[in-house]
């Protein structure tokens, strides 16, 4: 069943700026409803009470045709005086019944305002659960919506919730156990078989082609499980919140550390790199290990996924005063992507290539790490295809002042259950 007020209210609803919809309007529309429906019942009854009396008032007793003139003429003027107080009683009854109309049409006005405001008592708690959930991510799901009062509802549709973010919370709890300890346990048979193959190739007498050839591609696909596995390390600790180097740094020499470290790369591939690093007020708080992290996904994944001869852009921006952002952008040449497709890139697994393919271009975790680190670092991640070809992929962090009250991200006290 649709509640819903009369035209007349929808159009004072609309007036007031109510929004038509929500259960807040709704339940403002029904309060309304059922007040004008007994306030109309009230109006009829009374009007109906005030008609029967009018009626009542105006039988009067029959004297007879036999009564002497004396008689005859008091009882004329008794039947005048009734008739006066007959019509004098239905022009009261009229202005009750007209007074009781208006007065209905005004408190239908007020009864509107008060609708609204009872509604919103009535749902605060709802509202509360709706913003506390809202803020509930799957990185903070040891926070609670521990609502009080009484044992209603409302309390066991919170309690309800809780056990579930309570649920929640240890099925993820297990699932990043299992994968931290699933990556340290595989790391020992990695490092075991890497030490057979060089032991293997190290035996003094001449190694067949073929066999070093297969040694050195069992080594490559070793470095790479190797690499997927420390990117499960990170996206771990990461989630974790787990900042143990936290402090204030530049984001411009994180980025021109990463540069210098992948010239080889870059050299190899025939890339210009464009280089803006003209600001030196863009200062963040973080850990310095996964900023670094970020830097150097970003810039590794310019390079793998650029054109032969093709360039890099690496700027670093300040936005605003102190309190502002700072921003890490990373623009490269390449293929035209599809935006749809690009959108997707923050997901573990997802390539510009084929998905979950060998194609030796990396695990597919690169800017699925960069996402996790900037969230938990409370900043944005922005993945744009560029016009032209290219990718453009933006990183924006809080700005850091430099004031010693200020704190770094992860050392935020969360909320209490």
């Amino acid at each position: 069943m649709k509640w819903g007020p009369p035209r007349r209210l929808a159009g004072l609803a609309a007036r007031l700026g109510l929004r038509r919809g929500t259960a807040r309007t709704r339940f403002t529309a029904l309060y309304v409803t059922l007040f004008l429906l007994s306030g109309t019942a009230l109006l009829v009854i009374a009007a109906v009470v005030a008609s029967g009396g009018s009626r009542s008032s105006r039988t009067a007793p029959d004297g007879g045709t036999d009564q002497p003139a004396t008689e005859a003429q008091a009882q004329g003027r008794i039947d005048a005086l009734e008739r006066q107080l007959v019509q004098a009683h239905d022009t009261q009854s009229r202005q009750i019944v007209i007074g009781s109309a208006i007065a209905l049409g005004v408190m239908a006005v007020i009864s509107v305002g008060l609708g609204w405001f009872v509604a919103g008592r009535v749902l605060r708690p709802l509202r509360v659960m709706t913003a506390a959930t809202r803020r509930i991510t799957a990185d903070s799901l040891h926070e609670r919506l521990a609502i009080g009062g009484p044992r209603d509802e409302v309390k066991d549709l919170a309690d309800t919730i809780d056990d579930l973010l309570g649920r929640l919370e240890g099925s993820f709890d297990a699932q990043r156990l299992f994968v931290a300890n699933a990556s340290h346990e595989l790391r020992t048979p990695l490092t075991t078989m890497r030490a057979s193959l060089d032991v293997a190739l190290a035996k003094p007498g001449p190694v067949p082609e073929t066999t070093a050839t297969l040694a050195t591609r069992i080594r490559a696909e070793l470095d790479q499980v190797d690499r997927l596995l420390e990117s499960f390390l990170v996206l771990t600790r990461t989630r974790h919140g787990e900042f143990t180097d936290s402090a204030r740094l530049a984001l411009g020499p994180l980025a021109q550390t990463a540069l210098t470290g992948r010239a080889k790369d870059i050299a190899a591939k025939g890339l210009t790199v464009r280089e803006d690093r003209s600001d030196d007020s863009a200062w963040v708080w973080g850990s310095r290990t996964l900023l670094r992290r970020v830097a150097d996904n970003v810039v590794d994944n310019a390079i793998a996924y650029n054109d032969p001869g093709g360039w890099i852009s690496v700027a670093v921006q300040t936005e605003g005063d102190e309190a502002g952002a700072v921003s890490l952008v990373v623009e490269s040449s390449g293929p035209v992507l599809d935006q749809r497709r690009v959108a997707d890139l923050a997901q573990p697994f997802r390539r510009l290539g084929a998905d979950r393919t060998g194609t030796g271009q990396g695990s597919g975790l690169g800017l699925s790490i960069v996402a996790a680190i900037t969230q938990a670092h409370h900043g944005t991640l922005d993945l744009r295809a560029r016009p032209d070809g290219g990718l453009r992929v933006t990183i924006t962090l809080p700005r850091a002042d430099g004031r010693a009250t200020a704190k770094a991200p992860g050392t935020e006290t969360g909320v209490a259950r």
